[in-house]
């Protein structure tokens, strides 16, 4: 008998996966790659809502764990994935440096935040009210990731390629089978996907649909990542990652001509330079109604897990929600209240009685 059976290998279900390995837990992975934000995510990781110049949900809790958990895995897998880089947040007005002095003086955002104006100057970069920088900040290649932990499992023959049918799965007091595996639980790691589960579509993931560009700018020679009403995101050799847009309709992996015109449009506001757009790619975001992520115990099946809904955020979330899942399966240990599903279970009494 498995301990685990893992549905799903993008970031949750590989940070998860990571997590079991770690603890020397035996499992198999069903993926089918049908769901793709982790491949076309941005990958930052970033403690700051910029928008709004405050910290984001769980920063400091998930910034301690990020680095040795990323580092874990790039040495297991022997890659660089873990790309620092200074945020720089391109300000708008003299009412937006106002805002920035105010935050920076801050004490849950001064560990963040350099106080002062970031004196830099970038001729291709239309900045007339200069930029503040985040400090603490970086990227992680998800893409990269994904596809070397994916042949990772693949070699060791952890990982079954084809689409796992939750209809087919036989729930027993002590274990779940599916056709000739066997194990103690299984975990939903499937982001979007999580909709068609019969067991979990009670949740309320409705999804965001984000689209990329990879632009060539010879002459920007932009060492930051800028962060304007888009990402520039400097990913070498010239290349840049522009995104990302958030469209609430839309559930197609599909590139959109509107989206491609709606991100150049943004760029060219600031950007000053000339440009070629060499990739445009699209994804399903797993955005929850209420921004936290989805983690815990079904309500009545006591051997299914999910582990899902990172939105944005996912390189951060990912180490954080794991070692939380992980935690309270194993040890017993309590989930946070605010991403625990158990804050959904009238809905999932309301969809049972019906």
């Amino acid at each position: 008998m498995l301990d685990y059976l893992i549905v799903g290998l993008g970031l949750a279900g590989v940070s998860f996966c990571h997590t079991l390995e770690k603890a020397q837990k035996s499992f198999m992975v069903f993926n089918d790659s049908s769901q793709r934000s982790s491949w076309v995510a941005g990958g930052i990781y970033n403690p700051l809502v910029l928008k709004r110049f405050k910290a984001s949900w769980r920063s400091a809790e998930q910034l301690e764990l990020l680095k040795p958990f990323y580092s874990s895995l790039a040495d297991q897998l022997g890659i660089t994935i873990d790309h620092p880089i200074p945020v720089l947040r391109r300000l708008a007005s003299a009412e937006e440096q106002n805002l920035w002095f105010e935050a920076a003086d801050k004490p849950d955002l001064a560990p963040f935040m350099k106080p002062d104006l970031y004196d830099y100057q970038n001729p291709l970069i239309d900045a007339p009210y200069g930029f503040g920088m985040v400090m603490g900040t970086g990227r992680i290649d998800t893409r990269l990731l994904v596809e070397t932990y994916e042949a990772h499992l693949w070699k060791s023959e952890n990982l079954v390629r084809e689409s796992l049918d939750p209809s087919l799965l036989e729930h027993q007091s002590d274990s779940v089978v599916y056709g000739p595996y066997k194990a103690r639980r299984i975990v939903f790691c499937t982001g979007y996907g999580i909709s068609e589960n019969p067991f979990f579509n009670y949740l309320p993931l409705p999804g965001t649909k984000g689209e990329l560009l990879t632009i060539k700018a010879a002459q920007l020679k932009e060492k930051h990542l800028i962060k304007s009403s888009v990402f520039l995101i400097p990913i070498g050799e010239d290349f840049y990652r522009v995104g990302a847009t958030y469209k609430w309709k839309d559930k197609t992996n599909a590139p959109t001509s509107e989206a491609r015109d709606e991100l150049q449009a943004k760029l060219d506001k600031f950007l000053k330079c000339p440009y070629e757009v060499v990739d445009h790619i699209a994804g399903i975001r797993p955005t929850v109604t209420d921004r936290r992520p989805l983690v815990g115990q079904h309500p009545a099946y006591k051997n299914f897990f999910v582990l899902n809904g990172f939105g944005s955020r996912g390189v951060m979330i990912a180490p954080f929600a794991s070692g939380s899942l992980f935690n309270y399966i194993e040890n017993r240990a309590p989930l946070p209240e605010d991403m625990d599903i158990r804050r959904f279970d009238q809905k999932y009494t309301s969809s049972a009685s019906k």
